[in-house]
């Protein structure tokens, strides 16, 4: 039998203000907090969560890990999201690639791809 996927583990220099500011981004919700940790999901019992924890150090290199968003419609989400405070990055990317890499406010990239197409 496999494993049930609870959390994705965030290290974080503030972990209260990149959990809200993802929970914002993702339409999630603070479904516990301490000083210690902070989680966000969906609801309090919907899995897997995302879940931050505090680090004194802070982000150096390329995330080895990260999560990919798809929204109706990229350029919209795009715009939102910078606007909430993140940015573009260049993680090596083509041009002629279809998703956008932004950084969250601590530094950890993420992409934006394109709408999906309806299947035919």
């Amino acid at each position: 039998m496999g494993s049930l996927w609870a959390n994705l583990v965030v290290d974080a220099q503030d972990p209260a203000r990149l959990a809200r500011w993802w929970a914002e981004a993702l339409g999630y919700r603070i479904t516990y907090e301490k000083p210690e940790e902070v989680e966000i999901s969906r609801s309090a019992d919907e899995l897997p969560s995302i879940l931050f924890v505090p680090v004194p150090e802070g982000k150096e290199t390329k995330n080895r890990l990260h999560i990919d968003l798809r929204p109706g419609d990229q350029e919209a989400e795009v715009e939102r999201l910078v606007n909430m405070g993140a940015r573009h990055v260049d993680v090596g990317q083509r041009q002629t690639d279809t998703w956008i890499v932004l950084a969250d406010p601590e530094g950890n990239e993420f992409c934006v791809l394109q709408a999906a197409t309806a299947p035919s």
